[in-house]
């Protein structure tokens, strides 16, 4: 089984950004702890600030891998170019948030990813991600 992790923008400050909201371990961190916990499973890890190298990271491997864990950022909010990359592919996608993103301002609480994919999951930290791996395993 092979996984994508990415994440869009600003999740490069994991740990050093607003650690009332996303604590302060950074990804890297959380991503080894994630490689050692599903040896079987092929992780790979990607992250950009810049939305159409997100896209093009999409379409690479939108039709080869069995899933896509993804935490858009602030482009789940803005986005119609990422949506339609989902929506185009057929690796299915699991959107993944730190925090739970309706608790937020307002503008945080409408996705425009989330109908073209798979599901979401939000709220529960860097768990977040392992949730998101887990549905794969489980389906």
């Amino acid at each position: 089984m092979k996984i994508l992790l990415m994440n869009g923008p600003n999740l490069n400050l994991l740990g050093k950004r607003e650690r009332g909201i996303y604590g302060d371990t950074c990804f890297e961190t959380y991503y080894k702890e994630l490689v050692s916990r599903y040896p079987h499973i092929e992780l790979e890890y990607y992250q950009s600030n810049i939305e159409g190298e997100l896209i093009d990271k999409i379409h690479a491997v939108g039709y080869n891998y069995d899933g896509i864990v993804f935490n858009a950022g602030a482009y789940t909010h803005t986005s119609v170019a990422i949506r339609d990359a989902i929506a185009g592919v057929t690796t299915p996608v699991v959107e993944v948030h730190i925090s739970n993103t309706l608790t937020r301002e307002n503008f945080r609480h409408e996705s425009i990813i989330g109908p073209v994919c798979r599901g979401s999951i939000m709220g529960f930290g860097l768990d977040s991600y392992r949730l998101g791996i887990e549905s794969f395993i489980k389906n």
